[in-house]
């Protein structure tokens, strides 16, 4: 029986694709840095290939037109709103995801925010470099302890959920919204209660987002939203950029409705906004919620685990369509 082909697109850990490639007949696409040639290579070549794992190229309509012998495409990351999720359903392609390789680094991330925005790290590390050397003793220049505050958390799945763990650890409060109340005896573990969005806003010191970017969440922290924070909150997102509207985030910065932010994604990817880059009260990462040496490695066995359950043993694991 002939092997399967499977394309592979993205940065992946090559020493840890060995069993794919043992068992499937593997290229790795292009890497380069013009994603459009990128993007027209895959175009012309994808009808080859049975399966793909794809890390940030779109997979729209027209690319699945083109993968005429496409069974089953692979996200490198939990992640999925860049491939046509319906569309691949309708030409009866499967659709997995990454979700557990991501979920420790994704929220210790996440957790590192909280703690950079609270002590205010981007405002004294900029002064220092300007060669300004803060007097501590002036109120001004003081940042802001996390015991006791409250941490509102926006989409409770598993990375939500291991940063309610840190965050109790610490001893703050945790409030949540999600799209389902948890089972009570997470609720009582987490030491975590279930509110309504308008009070999850009002109420958080620092607000996380970890919900997916659907048609429901797209914009969810607006103009609004940002009306309703206290100003001495902060809003961390380490999920995806489309969930906040960067145009009203900047006001809010300026008029000082919230006292900043961290940002690991971004709406127009890769390029943030330079009034976000001039701000010391603005925190950015260019998208790193995965990115350490042993999470990749573990994501791309995962990713390549998606792929050698399908064609092997029949399985589709961590579906999403």
């Amino acid at each position: 029986m002939s092997k399967a082909k499977i394309l592979v697109l993205g940065g992946l850990r090559e020493d840890a694709l060995a069993d794919l490639k043992n068992k499937c007949d593997v290229t790795i696409g292009p890497v380069g840095h013009r994603p459009e040639d990128d993007r027209q290579w895959v175009l012309d070549h994808i009808a080859d290939f049975d399966g793909v794992i794809v890390a940030k190229m779109v997979f729209d309509k027209e690319m699945i037109d083109a993968a005429k012998n496409l069974k089953m495409i692979s996200t490198y990351g939990v992640g999925f709103d860049h491939v046509d999720t319906e569309y691949a359903k309708e030409k009866g392609i499967i659709v997995s995801n990454c979700p557990k390789s991501v979920l420790r680094p994704t929220a210790e991330l996440a957790l590192t925010m909280i703690l950079a925005s609270a002590r205010r790290l981007r405002y004294y590390d900029h002064a220092l470099r300007e060669g300004v050397f803060l007097n501590a003793d002036e109120y001004d220049n003081q940042g802001y302890g996390i015991e006791g505050k409250t941490l509102g958390i926006f989409g409770m799945g598993r990375i939500g959920q291991q940063v309610a763990r840190f965050a109790k650890a610490l001893g703050m409060k945790v409030m949540y919204h999600n799209r389902h109340e948890l089972d009570s005896k997470i609720e009582t573990e987490l030491d975590a209660k279930y509110v309504d969005f308008d009070t999850l806003v009002k109420d958080a010191d620092f607000l996380t987002l970890h919900a997916p970017a659907t048609d429901e969440t797209y914009h969810i922290i607006n103009n609004k939203v940002f009306k309703q924070m206290k100003d001495t909150a902060f809003l961390i997102n380490v999920a995806r950029g489309s969930l906040v509207d960067s145009d009203a985030l900047i006001a809010a910065l300026k008029d000082g409705e919230i006292a900043g932010c961290a940002l690991d994604v971004f709406e127009n990817e890769p390029h943030p906004k330079q009034e976000l880059v001039d701000m010391d009260n603005v925190i950015m990462t260019p998208h790193v919620g995965s990115a350490t040496h042993g999470a990749r490695y573990a994501l791309s066995k995962e990713a390549a685990a998606n792929v050698l359950s399908f064609f092997k043993a029949g399985k589709a694991i961590n579906r999403v369509n």
